[in-house]
């Protein structure tokens, strides 16, 4: 777990309390004006946080153009400074709304006598390219700065050249000759050619102009051997095959010839770093023969540096689709062995390597081999694996160095991997992990009780006795003195409780509260209740939740803040209440409903303190959300076991089913429970309870896959159950059982979701029986399942993921509409015969991992208004549109998008807008994550019109003039 994750209680700092736009800037500006050249250079460089903190247009508009008077009247130094503050903040240029002033300004620098200032506008408009990409004075100014004789002028022609070919397709076309002869002359000279060249990386605009470049690069390789000059060129030809695509291939080719025939390992390292590019890129375009060369290089090479190169390339396709490729492709593989395969022979003889990074490469190649190619017969290639990964565990759990360690990481990863993919290996490579776990170095154990935990969670492979040996380890480190004592304790203890999930001994248990004063221990001289170690407790914890109390209480006195109080507390009383639904047994149901009303009465007693524990920075919106959701399932389930219980105080009459069949009415037979629908109550009531977790599913955009999946499980048993009721009792004969079929567990990564999936196929295969069997079914057999059902879903112990504590991405966005009133209670007036232009803007936050789970592809933005009030008078107005529902679809640019929609208010009175935004991932699902904004438009009729209707209520016909005025009024 990564140390800078933050938590949902930690201070997210795009959250933060905002002073007033305008007052900042105006103290900026006061700097600008300053006549002392520190303060001016103080207020320039102060103009990027500004942007950061106010993300919207009036200010950046009036922001840039303060900066571009003191660039245009200022020296070279706050020249230099405002450059570098607009390369700073270049995401925000597109909000610019007066951009030919800006441009205005900053262009007439270009023509000073001064070749220092021209560089620095020449380097300012660069920079600006993406904004002004076919200004025409632009481009004649970069153009006429190339043919200069002062260097630093040229040096920065260059520098905007290649960044309006970037964004121009005209100005890219247009300078291409000018480049290529300047390239070609011989009077420029060898250091100028080499700043020049990468230009021609940005011409992919069309074929045409690709191919030219690409012929140019061709001769450039030819004409000048010297090793910058192939260095330059080879990798221009690289980035600009990435970028055109159509010459992918032909690169791979180029590189591997140079690879394999140039001698200087200039080159060499050149060609293993454009490879390496274009693998990660593109892996699908590289053939078998591609591979094999690559393959052949590595096998004949005497450098290890160069070896480690093409291994690291190998080691990136093998992860893709190309090893596929590679192993099915090979002519003549009917009799090919996987192990004959060159790719084979170089990772089995560089799992032994000396050098650790070229072993590691080389355990990988064998692990992703594995992984990747499962429907061959490589059962000697995981052997191999398993023996490399083996060895290199040795190797570096025994050295503390970065290198080793880095190393060791990698071992680690693929352990877990091939263990995933490979479950029969799991043992051995258990037994491995925990025989070095003795002998290995601290930050070495650290890692390792990590890759058992992993490992622990996919496949239960940790036998008593191993838990055995692990807290005797434990008790040792506990006794020894070592500065990672504490990191080492709780990572072993992770591995602990993560095995011993399903059966905790009472040795286990005394172990537990042990740990317990130990955690304590390390708060109290830390003072950092979500610290890392802390959190991974908190996972290894899921189901375990007699322990978890214990620890809650433990660390409730050890808390200054009142906010950490009451969240301890409310997590506390979660864990008493889960608790408490562990002594369920079947067939049992009044002890059944004393346990559910316990339970209700912790979690009562929990959301208080949750609802306490939030801020206005950390609202808790999804943990209160997902625990409210709780209580309302408990009770649903109560209620359910009340009905079904009520049936054998009441049963139906003897002569039900003669009564059923004469009315042809099937529910007849349940006698008074259906009559006062209480079953179909109960059944409405679930599905209710199904979309409800179906809504904080899809305002979840930032939560992990693992949680999803919880509350996607609950959401499954919420349909479960009304399925059930339906099957049994409501409609037995039009109940379809294929929509409700499991799909399997192939996919399941969590023993929480195996024990679920174990229940859900349980009860849909018990109804399916009773409805096939025995139909119609009884009231008994009835009322048994549907309470047997309950009992089996409750006695699954209730996993809190890790978004319930710890938030990995944040995602939020802040809305600004146009026209907005001064005071949000007051309306804005509009007349019903014109239409309202409602534009909308927005910024993207972000937090410290942006798209870490999921990316924003587009935003979805709805705007909607209703009718709150009328206005006094009682007349008829024509009507064509009653109220506005639309909505629009616009991609973000660098964090910020903008709309504008019109809206009718041909009613008059007050309105309410409201404008509710969503996003849109790049798998294309729709998350509803806010936020919603309502601001009030007051519709007032037009004084003609409404002096026409007074001189109709009086009797009067309007005069000759009002009536050409009618007739004109529209033109």
């Amino acid at each position: 777990m990564a140390a800078s994750a933050k938590s949902f209680l930690a201070d997210a700092g795009y959250g933060e309390q905002e002073l007033d736009a305008n007052s900042a800037l105006m103290e900026l500006d006061k700097g600008l004006r300053s006549g002392k050249l520190g303060e001016q250079c103080e207020a320039v460089v102060r103009f990027p946080r500004l942007f950061q903190k106010y993300p919207f247009p009036i200010l950046i508009n009036s922001a840039f153009l303060k900066l571009a008077d003191v660039f245009r009247v200022g020296n070279n130094f706050l020249r230099l400074c405002v450059l570098k503050v607009t390369q700073q903040s270049e995401k925000h240029l597109e909000k610019i709304l007066n951009v030919d002033e800006f441009v205005k300004r900053v262009f007439s620098v270009i023509h000073s006598n001064d070749p220092v200032a021209r560089a620095i506008t020449l380097r300012m408009l660069g920079s600006m390219a993406s904004i002004i990409p076919e200004r025409k004075n632009a481009h004649h100014s970069i153009r006429q700065s190339l043919d200069s004789h002062d260097n630093v002028e040229v040096e920065a022609a260059i520098f905007a050249a290649a960044n309006f070919s970037a964004q121009s397709k005209d100005f890219a076309a247009g300078i291409c000759n000018k480049i290529s002869e300047m390239i070609q002359g011989l009077a420029t000279p060898v250091d100028l050619k080499l700043k020049l060249i990468p230009i021609l990386q940005h011409m992919h605009h069309d074929a045409s102009l690709a191919s030219s470049s690409r012929q140019l690069l061709q001769q450039l390789v030819t004409s000048y051997p010297s090793t910058k000059m192939v260095i330059v060129t080879l990798h221009t030809f690289t980035l600009l095959a990435a970028s055109s695509l159509v010459d992918i291939p032909k690169q791979i080719q180029l590189l591997l010839q140079y690879l394999k025939n140039d001698p200087r390992k200039a080159v060499k390292r050149l060609a293993i770093q454009d490879l390496k590019l274009l693998a990660n890129k593109t892996p699908h375009t590289w053939s078998r023969e591609n591979i094999q060369a690559l393959c052949e290089s590595a096998l004949h090479t005497p450098y290890d540096s160069l070896k480690l190169g093409m291994l690291s390339v190998l080691s990136t396709l093998s992860g893709t689709i190309a090893i596929k490729q590679y192993f099915s492709s090979a002519p003549g593989t009917a009799a090919t062995t996987a192990r004959s395969f060159d790719l084979v022979k170089l990772a089995q003889e560089c799992c032994y390597h000396n050098n650790r990074g070229i072993a590691a490469h080389g355990v990988r190649i064998l692990t992703n081999i594995s992984a990747s190619c499962q429907e061959k017969d490589l059962l000697p290639l995981e052997q191999d694996a398993v023996f490399g990964l083996e060895a290199l565990l040795v190797l570096c759990s025994q050295d503390d160095s970065p290198g080793a360690q880095a190393t060791l990481k990698i071992t680690l990863t693929c352990m877990v991997k091939l263990v995933k993919c490979r479950p029969h290996l799991s043992q051995s490579v258990v037994e491995s992990l925990l025989t070095q776990l003795h002998s290995a170095q601290d930050a070495a154990r650290i890692l390792m009780c990590h890759c058992l935990a992993a490992i622990a969670m996919q496949l239960p492979v940790l036998a008593d006795g191993m838990l055995g040996d692990l807290m005797d380890l434990y008790k040792l480190i506990g006794r020894s003195a070592t500065d990672k004592k504490q990191e080492l304790l709780v990572s072993l203890a992770t591995v602990i409780f993560v095995s011993s999930q399903k059966a905790l001994s009472s040795e286990v248990k005394t172990f537990w509260r042990c740990y317990c004063s130990l955690i304590c221990i390390c708060f109290v001289e830390t003072h950092s209740l979500l610290s890392c170690s802390l959190l991974e407790t908190f996972f290894s914890l899921q189901g375990n939740h007699d322990m978890a109390r214990e620890l809650y209480q433990s660390l409730l006195t050890q808390v200054a803040s009142e906010h950490f109080y009451f969240w301890l507390n409310s997590l506390k009383e979660f864990s008493h209440a889960e608790q408490c639904l562990t002594g369920l047994q079947e067939d049992n149901y009044s002890s059944a409903l004393s346990c559910i009303a316990e339970a209700l009465k912790s979690y009562h007693k929990g959301i208080a303190s949750l609802t306490a524990a939030s801020t206005p920075l950390n609202p808790l919106s999804f943990q209160c959300g997902f625990v409210k959701l709780r209580i309302d399932l408990l009770q649903a389930f109560s209620q359910l076991i009340c009905t079904c219980n009520s049936l054998k105080t009441s049963p139906p009459p003897a002569i039900a089913t003669t009564i059923a069949m004469t009315s042809g009415n099937d529910l007849q037979r349940c006698g008074r429970i259906s009559n006062q629908a209480c079953m179909k109550h109960s059944m409405e009531e679930f599905r209710n309870l199904a979309t409800r977790y179906g809504d904080l599913y899809q305002s979840s955009f930032d939560a992990d896959s693992a949680t999803l999946r919880n509350v996607e499980l609950q959401q499954q048993s919420c349909l479960l159950i009304s399925h059930a009721i339906e099957a049994l009792i409501l409609d037995p004969e039009s109940t379809s059982f294929q929509e409700y079929s499991s799909n399997g567990t192939a996919h399941v990564e969590s023993e929480y979701e195996r024990r679920m999936m174990s229940v859900f196929n349980r009860v849909l295969e018990e109804v399916e029986s009773l409805n096939r069997k025995y139909a119609p079914v009884s009231y008994l057999a009835s009322n048994t399942c549907l309470c047997n059902a309950v009992i089996a879903l409750l006695k699954v112990p209730l996993s809190f993921q890790r978004y319930f504590f710890q938030k990995l991405q944040s995602t939020s966005i802040k809305l600004a509409l146009s026209p907005s009133p001064r005071n949000p209670a007051e309306p804005i007036a509009v007349q019903n015969n014109q239409q309202l232009a409602l534009k909308v803007e927005g910024v993207v936050q972000h937090g410290s991992k942006p798209g870490l789970f999921r990316k924003i592809q587009s935003v979805c933005l709805n705007v909607s208004s209703v009718l709150q009030s009328k206005s006094g008078q009682d007349y008829k107005i024509p009507i064509d549109n009653m109220t506005n529902e639309m909505e629009q679809r616009v991609e973000p640019h660098n964090d910020y998008f903008s709309t504008q929609f019109l809206l009718n208010f041909v009613i008059l009175g007050t309105h309410n807008i409201t404008v509710e935004s969503s996003v849109i991932d790049s798998n294309g699902i729709v998350w509803k994550t806010g936020p919603k904004t309502t601001i009030f438009v007051k519709s007032l009729e037009d004084p003609y019109s409404q002096q026409v209707r007074l001189q109709q209520q009086q009797g009067q016909p309007p005069s000759q003039q009002q009536q050409q005025r009618t007739a004109y009024s529209r033109f």
